[in-house]
């Protein structure tokens, strides 16, 4: 009962948020200054011709008219056609295109599901690179709160927490790709492509996995349970694994679901400086577009994403301690 019951109330909470971040990003995009009409059909294009085709897509009805006629869509499955994709190609990559087959544009479900591999596939491999990374660092250095792994951890995290992406990008594809040629940097031709900006990645997650768990290893091994397990003759290694690891896989559990949320909804950097064809890039080409649709149905997207994978995280939490009540 307590699983349907949370289930039922963090499901309503989510499509509570996924309503409100469609209404807020639809709205916005049609007070900002710009229309798309006008990039579909050309600068030099009558203003006569613009309008007559802006009153057919209904982008001349008032808002909530619009918003209401797309999320009666949205709820049948249907996130719309993209304005400027035709269905013929363009799903991933970049922006320019010849659009003489505009009358056949693409769907949005459609170009999400053809980018979001890419996406999950480079989010996956960053945060398996920050643990391989920050866990043993950020276990030790919580084992050793005050000595020289404690500091290690915190010097590794304010360094790596330092460095832009932007600036970690180029630097990596200029030594290890243009220099060395141990990788490939630029577009996506097979997995091999994925490694580089999955590095990029993993170095901005490092700095939060190593503090939560220094700080959460560190305070469990001060609890006094912990002191109970030597006294009954624990050997410290079956305390460190049993016991303090256990306990902070939880907050650990929640800082990786965060994590992994924003990285399916924010690799928009990494993936321009890459040119990886993943939701990041399609979300920025879709932005210079000005292609509402596909705009509307990444943010839905990601929204839903966001919130079914803190769910998930919150009922693993719950399974490894039940104390925690959600």
């Amino acid at each position: 009962m307590f699983i349907l019951g949370f289930l039922a109330r963090r499901l309503a909470q989510g499509a509570l948020i996924v309503f409100l971040v469609s209404f807020l990003i639809f709205t916005l995009l049609r007070v900002i200054p710009g229309d798309p009409v006008r990039l579909m059909v050309g600068g030099m294009a009558p203003d006569e011709l613009v309008e007559q085709i802006a009153a057919e897509m209904g982008l001349r009805d008032p808002i909530p008219v619009q918003f209401m006629r797309y999320m009666g869509g949205v709820v049948q499955g249907d996130l719309g056609q993209s304005f400027i994709r035709p269905a013929s190609g363009a799903a991933v990559g970049g922006a320019q295109f010849d659009d003489a087959t505009r009358s056949e544009r693409a769907r949005v479900l459609t170009l999400i599901a053809d980018t979001a591999p890419f996406t999950i596939q480079l989010a996956l491999l960053s945060m398996f690179f920050a643990l391989l990374v920050a866990t043993p660092i950020g276990v030790y250095g919580g084992l050793n709160q005050g000595r020289w792994p404690d500091r290690l951890a915190l010097y590794i995290g304010s360094l790596f927490v330092s460095l832009p992406n932007f600036w970690l990008g180029i630097v990596l594809a200029l030594l290890l790709s243009v220099h060395l040629g141990w990788l490939p940097a630029i577009g996506y031709q097979g997995f091999a492509y994925t490694i580089l900006p999955a590095i990029v990645l993993a170095v901005e997650i490092i700095p939060f996995i190593l503090r939560t768990l220094t700080v959460s290893v560190a305070q469990i091994m001060r609890e006094s349970y912990i002191s109970a397990a030597y006294i009954r003759g624990l050997s410290r290694t079956r305390i460190i694994f049993a016991h303090a690891l256990k306990n902070a896989s939880v907050p650990l559990l929640n800082l990786l679901g965060v994590q992994f949320s924003m990285l399916l909804g924010g690799v928009l950097v990494v993936e321009f400086i890459f040119d990886y064809p993943g939701l990041g890039l399609l979300t920025i080409n879709a932005v210079l577009q000005r292609d509402f649709p596909l705009i509307q149905g990444i943010a839905i997207v990601t929204s839903a994403a966001f919130v079914l994978i803190n769910i998930i995280v919150d009922l693993v939490s719950t399974s490894i301690d039940p104390r925690l009540d959600y």
